[in-house]
């Protein structure tokens, strides 16, 4: 395609959202949600078209060379297709948060003030590897009355295009305009720079994927981008606590599946449990197929390890590698999780209540867990039905985003004739 071939297609699905989003900020609670129902149906009686379509991207990453997690994060299986299916009736049957007037206060003038919550207009959704957030965030957006403009990664691009054209169907057979859900279906990479120049239709954008993606989406866009950056998660394993529990925490942390954002990449010990604990982990993530680095003291209690140099800490490693710290206490392990964190998830295992509140109250990341893995870091799993990205930065939404952080709200102001003098 060319340039400007590239240009009216992305303008075009973003002009059709607009106009979508306009009758669909109106639309009532039920009719969402009998498109989100019917959304969820189609997907799981089209599976066989799905995974047709899936099987294409497969071969084609296959033949790049990649493999293991990013191959698995691309492969629509019928476990992650009922898993879609699943978000979508989740979402239906959460509170519509459109329309809800969220507080009213009176003026002494008799005005009576509230807030009133209100789509945020049309999201685009800029994201790689995972078709299933084509479903995920068609629904969200739905949901809480917005229009969605998706536009996946390559590789993914049959998946993707499939799905959504399902989504698109359902709409309409429910009596929602099928634009609400548009997808950009072109490879071509300059349609990412011209979705991120269309401020008239576009009221958001999300990008959704690897640090370099979204550092170029923050640096290239002229419309407003919730950042979700490298998840970077720890987990402290205090001197208090259980040790069974430790480590059947930091293996699921680590290799229940290791190419999410919300996996642990670093695992901190308290230097009062390390002898006790760290050769019972590292047997178990052994079996697991984990790769430990390991900073001077990890490496004196577990000598066959590799070494663990500065960039270690920063990283997101996305695969079964994990580095080890041995910390003198909690102070070492907050100061550590302020400087190499990415304020995405980070959790505690204790068995001290008060050191557990401690860890909850000082760490500043948007998940914070005491005695659970960081893999409950997501809209699904806290009770979002879905999640539309987690938010590494404070403004507008912080921590997994679901239909409430979809919304924002207006003043509404009842009067009985007054004027202002």
């Amino acid at each position: 395609m060319t340039d400007s071939s590239v240009k009216e297609l992305v303008e075009d699905v973003a002009r059709r959202a607009r106009k979508a989003g306009t009758v669909l900020a109106k639309t009532n609670t039920r009719t969402k949600n009998d498109a989100l129902l019917a959304m969820a149906d189609d997907l799981e009686k089209q599976k066989a078209h799905l995974q047709a379509e899936n099987t294409k991207d497969l071969a084609a990453a296959k033949d790049k060379g990649i493999t293991g997690a990013m191959l698995d994060r691309l492969t629509l299986s019928d476990k992650v297709i009922a898993s879609m299916s699943e978000s979508l009736r989740e979402v239906a049957a959460l509170p519509d948060p459109v329309g809800e007037v969220t507080k009213m206060w009176r003026r002494p003038n008799g005005l009576l003030v509230g807030r009133q919550r209100i789509p945020l207009g049309v999201i685009g959704i800029i994201y790689e590897s995972r078709p299933n957030v084509t479903a995920d965030a068609a629904g969200l957006c739905i949901k809480s009355g917005n229009a969605v403009v998706l536009r996946g990664g390559s590789e993914a691009i049959h998946s993707n295009v499939a799905v959504a054209d399902i989504l698109k169907k359902s709409c309409k057979r429910a009596g929602i305009p099928e634009d609400s859900v548009g997808m950009i279906a072109t490879t071509d990479r300059g349609a990412v720079d011209h979705m991120l120049s269309l401020e008239e239709y576009i009221d958001v954008i999300i990008p959704r994927g690897g640090e370099a993606l979204i550092k170029k989406v923050v640096q290239t866009s002229m419309i407003p981008v919730i950042k979700h950056y490298k998840g970077v998660c720890h987990v402290f394993v205090d001197e208090s606590a259980d040790l069974d529990m430790a480590v059947s925490i930091a293996v699921n942390a680590k290799a229940q599946r290791p190419g999410v954002c919300n996996a642990m990449e670093t695992l901190l010990v308290h230097e009062g449990i390390a002898d006790a604990f760290l050769p019972r982990a590292a047997a178990e993530l052994g079996k697991k197929g984990v790769e430990l680095r390991g900073c001077p003291k990890a490496q004196k209690i577990l000598p066959d390890i590799k070494p663990a140099g500065e960039d270690d800490w920063y990283e997101e490693y996305l695969d079964l590698i994990l580095a080890v710290r041995v910390v003198k206490d909690m102070d070492e392990a907050i100061e550590h999780i302020e400087t190499y964190g990415s304020l995405h998830t980070e959790s505690i295992v204790t068995r001290d209540y008060e050191n557990a509140r401690r860890f909850l109250n000082d760490v500043n990341s948007s998940c914070v867990f005491a005695n659970a893995t960081t893999r409950f870091s997501d809209g699904f799993e806290l009770g979002l039905g879905a999640e539309i990205g987690i938010s590494t930065t404070k403004l507008h939404a912080f921590g997994p985003m679901g239909l409430e952080e979809l919304t924002t709200t207006k003043f509404i102001i009842y009067g009985d004739g007054q004027i202002r003098t």
